[in-house]
């Protein structure tokens, strides 16, 4: 079984000389411990513990998967110990305040850390990922008691946390919610209702699991607007704070699905459980919402993840694999066969699969800035600071999720190309990362419903355009610093195009868009992904610009380093960002050609 590596060297690369992490950090209330010497340490421990425990996990876990026994779900062999390392190495409350018992670093060295489990062990990760989201909830809307009862356990790891949305008769539509809760004379409400596709929603590596569940209250607004938001806890909370007796919350039935099979995926049943209001009532999905911009960049991880595991894995095996003769003659002629790496289309699948792995790490990173902002604002108190990088965050989270995904899916696929029959075989890996990788494509929102979010609601609707203008003011401003320099200057003139057209696009979809109203939707996922690839092209361009400074004028890495991420930029411009034109030029489509079929004639099966 090929083993993960932890991208150290790349991750550092960006952080220390493309994005400048220690200049970031040290103008953070938060950042004052992130210093150069402590982001190394925790980076190389947590590396560890990713290729040394979760890493040999990956394929066990998949083939043994959770089980349900009288209400109880079971994680496989070995969860249970590698949890309790995770929680006793305190990486659950890494970058939690230091008076809840967490380590006080900014939120993205929480990112860094999960992408790093995520790459090695997704459906792990997955455990301790979505109580981050039950944290954050309640630490910016709980009442002081809420946050006494909950908050400690939770960054200690010793409690779980899920998020609760989605009910059999609606997912992304949330004004179908049915969940009730009833008021009780002592304060409390008694929760009654089916959610299903929570993941994390029941097992056995923490003493108790605190769900944040949407319901509605009596005679609450239909829709979105009458929607509140409660903790139900599997077990209620005693008088010191311990694990008291069950509550009415119980595990119906475990998913059965195409991947993740290690981290359960539960429909759960609240019968009379007793919740706590968090937050005003039909407020729910603001509360629930306030960080989703941060969930859905670590749902972007997992675009990123799979892109670079099965990069590895294809990489070695590459290597290693010996077929045929290379078409310009032999490479090795004492061998029987050259190996794979020597032939032209497998470099195309490999360096497409180096190209977004790096490419959207640099995404990532770029946006786990804003995210540091954003944060630092709501926990400071200072609504302007934290709806301002919200606002910079919000565009780019639907490109990360969507795009990253989508391309994340794609390397996967390779990989298994790369390996041929061996790939589709499963003691080899590669078709486990494919399973596993497209839930991403479909959790915290569909590609479809990403693209949606972008075109309809960021772009056309709360900005009519501002949004693109001012990501695009930047890129160009970028490039113009490099348009005399010989060797950047593809680059540079490459983007100072895409910007412009960008632009263009957009105005042309709004003024189209005011006399065809499907055009919105038929556009979005063709403006999403031409949005991906310009924003993956700038991304390659910054790391250009440095690898391109340190060959000049030195730095810490090797030469090779630096000419490897010249050289996988050139790739990226020449053979993947060529793609965006095509989006481009089927954006702008007339919506005819999809609607003008009758329904009634989809298909004739009678």
């Amino acid at each position: 079984m090929p083993t993960y590596k932890a991208p150290l060297r790349d991750m550092k690369f960006l952080l220390n000389d493309v994005f400048d992490y220690p200049k970031h950090y040290a103008s953070l209330k938060a950042g004052e411990n992130a210093t150069p010497d402590i982001v190394d340490a925790v980076l190389t421990e947590c590396g560890k513990f990713c290729e040394e425990v979760l890493s040999p996990l990956y394929q066990s876990g998949d083939e043994e998967g959770c089980k349900l026994e009288d209400g109880d779900v079971t994680t496989p062999s070995g969860y249970k110990e590698a949890y309790q390392q995770y929680m006793m190495g305190g990486w659950q409350g890494l970058s939690a305040p230091e008076e809840l018992g967490g380590q006080g670093l900014p939120a993205s060295m929480g990112l860094l850390k999960q992408e790093m489990m995520g790459t090695a062990n997704w459906p792990f990760s997955m455990y301790p990922g979505l109580s981050l989201g039950a944290m954050n909830t309640i630490q910016l809307h709980g009442s002081d008691e809420q946050k006494a009862t909950y908050l400690v356990p939770l960054t200690e790891g010793r409690w779980g946390g899920t998020m609760c949305l989605t009910e059999p008769q609606c997912g992304t539509d949330l004004g179908q919610v049915k969940t009730k809760a009833e008021p009780q004379a002592d304060g409390s409400y008694k929760v009654t209702g089916t959610k299903i596709f929570i993941s994390s929603g029941d097992h056995d590596l923490t003493e108790n699991i605190v769900h944040v569940v949407l319901a509605r209250l009596p005679d609450a607004p239909k829709g979105t607007r009458g929607i509140s938001l409660f903790i139900v806890p599997k077990f209620l909370p005693d008088a010191s704070g311990g694990v008291g007796e069950r509550n009415g919350v119980t595990c119906g039935s475990l998913e059965k699905k195409m991947g993740i099979k290690a981290s359960a995926t539960c429909v759960m049943n609240f019968d009379d459980a007793k919740g706590f209001l968090i937050g005003p009532e039909n407020e729910g999905l603001n509360c629930m919402f306030t960080f989703m911009n941060t969930a859905r960049i670590g749902t972007a991880i997992q675009g990123v993840g799979p892109a670079e595991l099965s990069y590895q894995w294809a990489l070695e095996y590459a290597k290693e694999r010996r077929s045929m003769r290379a078409l310009s003659g032999k490479k090795e002629p004492d061998q029987v066969a050259d190996s794979l790496i020597h032939h032209a289309d497998v470099r195309r699948m490999l360096l497409t699969q180096k190209a977004i792995a790096e490419g959207g790490r640099a995404m990532l990173y770029y946006s786990a800035r804003l995210a540091d902002h954003m944060v630092e604002g709501h926990l400071e108190g200072d609504d302007k600071k934290a709806e301002t990088y919200d606002d910079k965050l919000g565009f780019l989270t639907p490109i990360l999720k969507g795009f990253l995904t989508e391309m994340g899916y794609e390397a996967a696929n390779l990989g298994v190309q790369v390996f041929g029959g061996h790939g589709y075989i499963r003691e080899h890996g590669m078709e486990q990362i494919v399973r596993d990788t497209k839930i991403a494509t479909l959790y915290e929102g569909t590609t479809g419903i990403q693209a949606l979010d972008l075109l309809g609601r960021k772009v056309m609707l709360m900005t009519q355009g501002g949004a693109v203008r001012e990501f695009t003011l930047r890129i160009s401003n970028f490039a113009r610093k490099h348009v005399t320099n010989k060797k950047l200057r593809p680059y540079a003139w490459e983007l100072l195009k895409l910007a412009a057209q960008w632009n263009v696009l957009t105005v042309r979809l709004m003024l189209n868009a005011r006399k065809d109203r499907d055009m919105i939707s038929a556009a979005a996922h063709d403006f999403l992904m031409f949005s991906g690839y310009v924003t993956m092209a700038y991304m390659w361009a910054r790391m250009a610009v440095v690898a391109a400074d340190k060959l000049e004028n030195g730095g810490e890495e090797s030469e090779a380093f630096y000419e490897a991420k010249l050289a996988t930029a050139e790739f990226y411009y020449d053979r993947l960002l060529p793609r965006a034109q095509a989006h481009a030029t089927s954006m702008l489509s007339p919506t005819r050609n999809l609607m003008q079929l009758d329904a009634e004639h989809m298909a004739f099966t009678d």
